[in-house]
């Protein structure tokens, strides 16, 4: 496998699926542009397995198998010349990413095959560390930064930013698919289920209740930006300037997810990652 075109590959289901992440990944040079496109393709690969129609038990073998090809890489013996894993060696050996992060991912993932539902958002929020803050970790190892310290836990809490975010836009589709992400104790509290049935006020005050706490992880996760460089900080920017778009569009309306998904037009998120540019590079 020719390691340019297996970059090509993974670029190009980065710009059919990432709806929203490749606004910024687009603005990185391109050396850590097809990096991370590489991180996200293998996201993506494991995330379409856990949200498969396959049975459970198939699901769960082959989230394992992708689990045994990860930990195969830094011993050497991964030898397949699948495009994504081929990028992904690559990036690795350039980059020195923290592959223990995907295994967080995939934890995450064997969640929602379980249907894992939430008590409390304490429980919320480490579920959004493994399938989020892993990506912002393994996407701070492509930016690079000075300070490793400081930067990791700020780039983990933006992943929980931005995956809170996820979760009140796609409540109605994660319902249908029998999943439930929102804390039942916060349900209870405010008088009705988490899956949004009930008085419809209640409902609305549900999911700003979960915005403010989207919000509260935006204000910490946004702190990493200063310790990237000049272009990963438009790339971060472009992203989480998305994202925190259209948690405030879901604020102004908190009953407008319980009738189905919410998205920002296209102009908005080219204006977003233009302004990002504009600010993040010299």
């Amino acid at each position: 496998m020719n390691t340019e075109t297996a970059y090509r590959e993974c670029e190009s289901i980065t710009r059919r699926e990432a709806k929203n992440f490749a606004y910024g990944i687009r603005l990185l040079r391109a050396p850590e542009r097809r990096a991370l496109s590489a991180v996200y393709a293998l996201a993506r690969r494991i995330d379409d397995i856990g949200d498969g129609d396959a049975p459970v038990a198939e699901r769960t073998a082959e989230l394992t198998r992708v689990r045994e090809e990860l930990h195969a890489i830094p011993d050497g013996s991964h030898t397949t010349d699948d495009p994504v894993w081929h990028a992904l060696r690559d990036a690795t050996g350039h980059y020195r990413l923290p592959l223990a992060a995907f295994d967080d991912l995939i934890d995450g993932c064997e969640m929602d095959v379980r249907g894992t539902s939430y008590e409390t958002i304490d429980e919320l929020v480490a579920y959004c560390r493994k399938v989020a803050g892993s990506i912002g970790r393994l996407s701070l190892a492509i930016f690079g930064t000075a300070d490793p310290e400081r930067a990791t836990p700020l780039a983990d809490d933006l992943g929980v930013a931005l995956q809170l975010t996820n979760i009140v836009r796609d409540v109605v589709e994660d319902r249908g698919r029998g999943r439930v992400y929102l804390p039942a104790a916060d349900a209870e509290a405010l008088g009705c289920l988490p899956d949004l049935s009930g008085p419809p006020a209640a409902v609305a005050d549900l999911i700003a209740l979960q915005c403010a706490r989207a919000e509260e992880w935006f204000d910490r996760g946004i702190g990493l930006v200063p310790l990237l460089d000049r272009r990963s900080q438009a790339c971060v920017r472009a992203m989480a300037g998305i994202y925190h778009h259209l948690l405030r569009r879901i604020e102004r309306d908190p009953r407008a997810v319980s009738l189905g998904r919410l998205s920002l037009p296209t102009w908005e998120k080219v204006w977003v990652a233009t302004s990002s540019l504009a600010r993040g590079v010299a």
